[in-house]
């Protein structure tokens, strides 16, 4: 998919909430968003958003020399924790443990501060567990999920990451071998190795880098070794909304879309309401032309 117009006050937003969580002070952060004017001037518009935010972050993390969302990622992994026995029991309890399961990891997925500065956890488990599902293709993935012995499952935000977990760990269950991926650098705040280790997932599966910093997974920035894991999977599951953006034309016979609609722009591209939930077999997309 292509930027729209509207995608450009976020991109304006996600900088100045960047630029915050560094505490950089008003006056260096007007200048520093009168620079990100001249880097969106430079962009390919023909892109998606998320290879626009890509060059936007970078910047950012090369002018204020680290990455601003190392804090909160931290916060939120531990916050997350607190509550993973709870929706771990709502899991194992239910009929359908890989449908609960699923609808979990969906509602993890709000967990966005590229576009949410505060986050109702609870609100939105009870949401992904009560509501219809707007785009629901559980049973074309829990048929597929069946016949795969290895997932490749690419990861969005830390925070998010121990929703992950719990899906990781239902499809491990049923004897599935999976392999967890990371960004190869920090970027907003997408999960890296080190999110990985503080919740433990690398405890219980495989986890890898695709050896890239961009939002999303764009494969041709990606390093070999990951395109490879991704040519080669069995089943992929891609976590949030910019993995969305970065891989719907990506021509995979088991590629699972899995998050919320969080912006207009999204929401208007699939034609839904924004906070639609989806889990959506790519090649189905794909060949619609969406």
């Amino acid at each position: 998919m292509r930027t729209y117009p509207d995608c450009f006050p976020c991109f304006f937003r996600q900088a100045n909430i960047a630029l915050e969580q560094a505490r950089i002070d008003e006056d260096r952060r007007i200048e520093l968003l009168r620079d990100i004017s001249r880097v969106l001037s430079k962009c390919d518009f023909s892109n998606s958003p998320a290879h626009v935010t890509t060059h936007i972050h970078r910047y950012i993390r090369e002018k204020i020399g680290g990455d601003p969302f190392k804090d909160i990622k931290s916060s939120y992994n531990r916050k997350v924790l607190d509550i993973y026995d709870d929706m771990k029991s709502l899991i194992t309890e239910s009929e359908d443990p890989l449908c609960t399961a699923t609808r979990i990891a969906i509602a993890g997925n709000i967990i966005d501060f590229g576009i949410f500065t505060s986050v109702d956890m609870e609100g939105t488990i009870e949401k992904a567990l009560g509501e219809k599902i707007a785009v629901d293709d559980y049973y074309l993935f829990r048929d597929d999920a069946g016949k795969a012995g290895s997932v490749l499952y690419l990861l969005d935000n830390a925070g998010e990451i121990v929703f992950d977990k719990l899906l990781i760990e239902t499809l491990m269950a049923s004897g599935m071998d999976v392999t967890a991926v990371v960004k190869g650098q920090p970027v907003l705040n997408d999960a890296v190795y080190e999110d990985a280790h503080e919740i433990g997932l690398d405890k219980i599966c495989r986890v890898i880098d695709n050896g890239s910093d961009a939002v999303g997974t764009i494969i041709s920035w990606c390093s070999e070794d990951f395109k490879r894991e991704f040519s080669d999977a069995e089943l992929v599951i891609s976590k949030g909304q910019a993995n969305f953006e970065t891989l719907l034309h990506e021509e995979h016979d088991n590629l699972y879309f899995l998050f919320q609609a969080k912006c207009s722009v999204i929401a208007g591209h699939l034609g839904l309401d924004r906070g639609a939930m989806i889990l959506a077999r790519g090649l189905e997309y794909w060949k619609s032309g969406v």
